[in-house]
């Protein structure tokens, strides 16, 4: 039957609720449809009037329905509400929000409401105030209207966040039908629909590890019942392997909050791999995936899962036994045959013993720079922990905290005679879109004074006092250590500090310094920025600026060779006559 046949097989009046079980039915075996089935027939969707606000959308939704959803009678309220709702014209999305956000007088009229407006409302404008209330209010029963309703595009999204606290393993597949369109989730979804756990472990040990859909790892966990998976099939080295690759995704920030942190079975998945972990073939991969889940165990956003006490601690000692082991340690020191797996097993040897040294108890404040894989983007933070627990992804999570050239080589964390202002974090997508975690430091008498929170998520954060000798100790011991840093890196570092040092090295070729670092697509290399000061006044006042850089490759020699080797170039050459244009 065709796309025409299907919709002129059902009336003008048919609700949206049957048309969905309509073509449910018509192949009730088959996968999930990818984005959705198309709605019927009807108006395009209505696009916001020129020069409605946010908030006077929410006024004119708070205007129409409110009164509405106190109504007892929810055949009357419904009728009434389907009504206003097509009347109101905005995008369905602005109109679920604010019907999201509306205080409800009568929780249960309006539950009662909402039922019948996603079975019987004929409109997409109807059944999404429906689905806005059910996300707020809707019970077990609400179930399986929710995941016929999901099955329409356009509906999807919405009823998946009315099923996530109801089915979460609905919920997520319903998430990956609509918001992937990647070639390899067509199989995971094929596989899901079927409900047996033979072909979910089969779709996801298949799925390649470095899928693009591997950024919504929490819901193919999720979606696939990973915690499930691994109950049947313990003993499955492919299993653990994927196990292990979507915990590692999951616990990432570089995607804002970690997603690890919302995934209810984190805890048992994390028992399961580890309680397993030997059934990993022993490779250089491997090694490097097993270090990285122990370094979120450690100080990142593991941490701050419903851990019993002990439990992480016991995970962290097997991990440490199984990576000391000889086939271990013998694929990790083999010689690598490029240029990226040299670096990693660097790392390797850098940071083996980081996730396994037990901090010391009681420490109030404490300060690690952690490099979680060479190979991932921005890679390099500096966690805060207070009280043992990470501070950053704790109270912002949009972004990972700052790195050490940020936060330990300008020595913004030291506490001064006069409070001063401190950036912990930006948002990932950076600070003009989505913030920035600030506190203020300052000193009072013997304690060092953590508080003025700007950028918090969530609950602003405490006040945080800390001894004062303590703190000092701990910023200088952080400043001072250089065991996470590789060569590169480190010349990178010195000379950004020699710059500072000696800013006449730059200003007397009327050049001013700008970025100075190593890419994480070229880690190896120093990138040393400049600009060109305005020439005029009209260039000044207008912001005309010249930039160029200058690359030095790491060339072996000591970083403290390479760093002075530069700065005595800088002072002997014009950076000009060197240094490329951008």
């Amino acid at each position: 039957m065709s796309a025409r046949d299907e919709r002129t097989a059902l009336t003008p009046g048919t609700s949206l609720y049957d048309y969905a079980l309509f073509r449910q039915g018509i192949d009730p075996d088959g996968p999930f449809p990818r984005r959705g089935h198309p709605l019927p027939d009807g108006p395009p969707e209505p696009s916001r009037r020129s020069g409605l606000s946010w908030a006077q959308a929410g006024d004119e939704v708070a205007a129409a329905l409110a009164q509405l959803l106190a109504d007892p009678d929810p055949v009357r309220a419904a009728e009434a509400v389907h009504l206003r709702a097509d009347a109101l014209r905005m995008p369905y999305r602005t109109l679920r929000a604010h019907v999201g956000r509306l205080p409800l007088t009568d929780e249960a009229a309006a539950r009662r409401t909402a039922r019948r407006l996603t079975r019987t409302g004929t409109s997409t404008a109807a059944v999404s105030v429906g689905l806005a209330l059910l996300i707020r209010l809707g019970e077990p029963e609400d179930v399986p209207c929710l995941k016929v309703l999901g099955l329409l595009r356009g509906l999807g999204q919405a009823a998946a966040a009315a099923l996530d606290p109801l089915d979460r393993q609905a919920a997520a597949q319903l998430l990956l039908a609509h918001r992937s369109r990647a070639p390899e989730m067509a199989p995971l979804l094929a596989a899901f629909s079927t409900r047996d756990a033979q072909d979910a472990r089969t779709a996801l040990v298949a799925l390649p590890p470095d899928a693009e859909v591997l950024w919504l790892a929490r819901r193919i966990a999720e979606a696939a019942d990973l915690e499930g998976l691994l109950r049947a099939y313990p003993q499955d080295g492919e299993l653990l392997d994927r196990a292990g690759r979507l915990l590692y995704r999951m616990a990432s920030q570089r995607d804002y909050r970690a997603e690890i942190l919302d995934y209810g079975p984190a805890v048992a998945v994390y028992e399961a791999l580890v309680g397993h972990a030997d059934r990993l073939s022993p490779t250089f991969d491997h090694h490097v995936l097993l270090l990285v889940l122990a370094l979120d165990l450690h100080t990142g956003p593991g941490v701050l899962l419903d851990w019993r006490p002990g439990q992480r601690e016991a995970l962290l000692d097997a991990l440490d036994r199984l990576l000391a082991g000889h086939v271990w340690t013998a694929v990790s020191v083999r010689e690598q045959q490029d240029a990226e797996a040299r670096r990693r097993a660097d790392w390797i040897r850098r940071t083996r013993r980081q996730p396994f040294v037990r901090l010391p108890a009681p420490k109030r404040f404490h300060l690690e720079v952690v490099v979680r894989d060479p190979a991932e983007a921005n890679a390099v933070e500096t966690r805060i922990l207070v009280d043992g627990r990470p501070l950053v992804t704790e109270h912002f999570g949009k972004g990972p905290a700052g790195s050490p050239e940020l936060l330990l080589d300008t020595g913004e964390l030291r506490a001064g005679a006069e409070p001063r202002e401190v950036q912990l974090a930006e948002a990932y997508c950076t600070e003009g879109c989505c913030g920035a975690l600030y506190v203020t430091i300052r000193r009072d008498g013997d304690e060092v004074v953590w508080g003025d929170w700007r950028g918090a998520v969530g609950p602003t954060p405490p006040e945080y006092r800390f001894a004062a000798a303590a703190y000092d100790a701990e910023v200088g011991r952080a400043e001072r250590d250089r065991s996470w840093c590789w060569p590169a890196r480190n010349t990178a570092r010195l000379i950004k500090a020699g710059l500072r040092e000696r800013p006449d090295l730059l200003t007397r070729w009327d050049v001013e310094p700008g970025w100075v670092g190593t890419s994480w697509r070229e880690p190896d290399t120093v990138d040393v920025g400049f600009s060109i000061r305005p020439e005029t006044e009209a260039e000044a006042e207008g912001g005309s600026r010249r930039y160029f850089h200058w690359t030095l490759r790491d060339d072996g020699r000591p970083p403290e060779a390479q760093a002075a080797a530069a700065l005595d170039r800088l002072a002997t050459a014009d950076p000009k006559t060197f240094g490329k244009g951008r």
